[in-house]
């Protein structure tokens, strides 16, 4: 997958190091991914209907909100664990708590600003999504730039060439 990325690298070298092209290139898979998973789930196994779950009964833009979850978590570790901070010295097991403490917050927030925009501005549940995607994708990054994938002090260096 490296490889593949790094192909479309050059045009934007002038303006992003490598690694923030990845992320950039591969957070937009997983977004592209987490979106298109949220719609089906929302109009196509939902159908714009409430998620009933016997204790709670969710929203249908929340419902598959939730359900996104289950396809864009594992697909988004794997593409930043082996294609953007491949780097990271890190074990798995600590990747993964964190950046799942990183999907968790994202998840809340993002169930927060959907929240929000449709039922507070009104604004139709496809587009809020598609805002509040656009608002978590900065938080993301520097949280898993300095967190989840924390590369040591000399990876640093290096990756400042």
């Amino acid at each position: 997958m490296i490889p593949i990325v790094d192909f479309f690298y050059p045009p934007f070298r002038r303006f992003l190091n490598l690694q923030t092209f990845r992320y950039a290139a591969c957070g937009s898979l997983n977004t592209f991914v987490g979106f298109l998973s949220w719609y089906v789930s929302f109009k196509f196994i939902l159908k714009e209907h409430n998620l009933d779950l016997g204790f709670y009964v969710f929203k249908p833009y929340s419902g598959a909100l939730f359900m996104s979850f289950f396809v864009a978590f594992p697909f988004g570790f794997f593409l930043m664990k082996y294609v953007v901070f491949s780097d990271s010295k890190l074990r798995g097991k600590v990747q993964i708590v964190r950046y799942f403490m990183l999907y968790l917050i994202n998840l809340f927030f993002n169930y927060l600003l959907l929240k929000f925009f449709v039922e507070i501005l009104f604004i139709y549940p496809t587009f809020a999504q598609i805002i509040t995607t656009a608002i978590l994708i900065v938080f993301s990054y520097l949280f898993q730039r300095h967190f989840t994938f924390k590369a040591t002090p000399v990876e640093e260096i290096s990756q400042l060439d």
